[in-house]
């Protein structure tokens, strides 16, 4: 099974002051924008959370996984035994899935906030800068949405195949075609978090961008 890491939003590891040009109003939206954009991340800090204990459930399930490969059939019992804690592991893995896909829905919530207020700006080109931004992250959760299907996809499948393992009776041949598909299942994991990777640094490098056009000076604390 494949093992896959998923980047982050991250905070703006910055102390944030506002360019006293313009009007009032102005800077009320910017600030406005910025603490939104930030409570988007915020609403992700459980979505971070659920990635080191995911991996390492993984890399858990794996070992066993390799365990039972090296086990002759007439070791049934042990594999009967080394199954069941993979199925314990895969419930664990669900738990955490669920959890993420938690944050990411109270991030999208948040989001929201972001969307109303970019209507209010004024500025052209910090409409342009915000609208890019959006639309990054728009398709970040659109492609989250594939991933964690995807995601539970391979988990069902991953259950079936330890619970065919169990089968004392079950053919070689049965077991080659489901880990064969459940090979092609992983790879749409892995496709689908290589671009949610990728949709995330662009959106980490595009909110800066918006920061910097919005007239925030940025110094690193």
């Amino acid at each position: 099974m494949s093992i896959v890491n998923v980047n982050r939003i991250i905070f703006s590891i910055f102390a944030i002051s506002f360019l006293l040009t313009g009007c009032v109003s102005k800077e009320k939206t910017t600030e406005r924008m910025y603490q939104a954009l930030e409570n988007v991340v915020e609403a992700e800090k459980a979505f971070e959370e659920q990635q080191e204990p995911l991996v390492e459930l993984e890399k858990q399930e794996k070992e066993i996984y390799d365990q039972i490969m090296a086990l002759g059939m007439k070791q049934h019992d042990e594999i009967v035994k080394l199954s069941d804690e993979a199925l314990s592991i895969i419930d664990k893995r669900r738990e955490h899935l669920q959890k993420e896909i938690n944050s990411i829905n109270a991030s999208k919530t948040e989001f929201k906030n972001a969307e109303e207020i970019r209507n209010e700006i004024d500025d052209s080109e910090q409409k342009k800068k915000a609208t890019e931004l959006l639309g990054i992250m728009s398709n970040r959760y659109k492609v989250h949405n594939q991933l964690a299907k995807e995601y539970s996809s391979a988990l069902d499948n991953d259950k079936e195949l330890y619970q065919m393992l169990k089968n004392e009776s079950i053919s070689y041949e049965k077991l080659e075609d489901h880990v064969t598909n459940l090979n092609t299942i992983y790879q749409k994991v892995y496709d689908a978090n290589e671009e949610f990777n990728e949709l995330t640094a662009q959106y980490n490098e595009k909110k800066l961008e918006f920061y910097e056009e919005a007239g925030l000076k940025l110094e690193n604390e």
